[in-house]
């Protein structure tokens, strides 16, 4: 893929870049088969309340349903189109199996029109196959990993993610993800061979406001910025750093605290953090 940059012939798109989409297939609409209502939000739970902020608006979407599972094994499919996706920042590619079922899978890259793809126990370890993490060979990228055999793939499923195989240790597989983690995961889990395609995403650059409320993301104010009423960090003369540590509306701390919990936590399969690669730690 490429970025395009254009010309500043106003405010809006001197600083704008956007996705050349030179990967996806020309003059093919989203198969109707696939499609999926998928109404919005704006960030409120079903009392009404606003439980995640500072979103609403945006343009209108469909859901495409992804075959996130690729348990259609030993049926060899074509891929008719490599299509775009409002809901993710990685292409999608149309699958035509021989049996006449069509799927969505996440296309990696180098996936072209035309290539064929298949799932199963015995396949070549090529780009866009799935086959557990057990007949992955080790240094090959994966990328949609499962953490549950059978569940579907919930690891490296944006734009440019992938993971590495390492090591090969009983029943687990170690994985290199992109954060610098190491993990285990069951050889049994599934994955698919390769790097996802829209590598370049990350580059982007969104180039004004309006953009940012295209994709349903309203302004973000600091606490800070706001009246006493509003927000515990508000108020003050003058610009005040608010006299506490950062914290929500409702005055839970923001920093500090843990985000995982205890009893659904997969910690114990970690064989390395992803903060002791930050800080020059080797160990865990």
């Amino acid at each position: 893929m490429g970025i395009k940059r254009y010309n500043p012939t106003s405010a809006g798109r001197r600083n704008a870049e956007v996705n050349d989409y030179a990967e996806l297939t020309q003059g093919n609409a989203p198969l109707k088969s696939l499609l999926r209502k998928l109404g919005k939000t704006g960030g409120r739970n079903n009392q009404g309340f606003t439980t995640s902020r500072f979103r609403g608006g945006g343009n209108k979407q469909r859901y495409r349903v992804i075959d996130f599972r690729r348990d259609k094994d030993g049926v060899p499919g074509k891929v008719a189109s490599v299509e775009y996706d409002p809901n993710r920042n990685c292409f999608i590619a149309l699958v035509h199996y021989v049996d006449g079922e069509k799927r969505y899978i996440l296309a990696p890259l180098g996936l072209k029109l035309g290539g064929t793809v298949v799932s199963g126990l015995e396949v070549e370890p090529e780009i866009g196959n799935s086959m557990p993490l057990s007949r992955c060979p080790v240094g090959y990228q994966v990328h949609n990993v499962e953490m549950t055999p059978g569940r579907g793939g919930q690891i490296c499923r944006s734009a440019g993610a992938a993971a590495r195989v390492s090591a090969k240790e009983g029943n687990y597989v170690h994985l290199i993800l992109p954060s610098g983690e190491v993990r285990m995961i069951h050889r049994d889990c599934r994955a698919t061979i390769g790097q996802l395609g829209n590598v370049d995403f990350i580059n982007i650059r969104v180039g004004k406001a309006g953009k940012s409320r295209h994709r349903g993301r309203r302004p973000h104010n600091r606490g800070v910025t706001m009246n006493p009423i509003d927000h515990p960090l508000g108020g003050g003369e003058g610009r005040s750093g608010g006299g506490r540590h950062p914290c929500s509306p409702t005055g839970v701390l923001a920093k500090g605290g843990r985000t995982r919990n205890k009893r659904k936590s997969s910690t114990a399969r970690i064989v390395r953090r992803r903060r002791s690669v930050r800080y020059g730690i080797v160990s865990k």
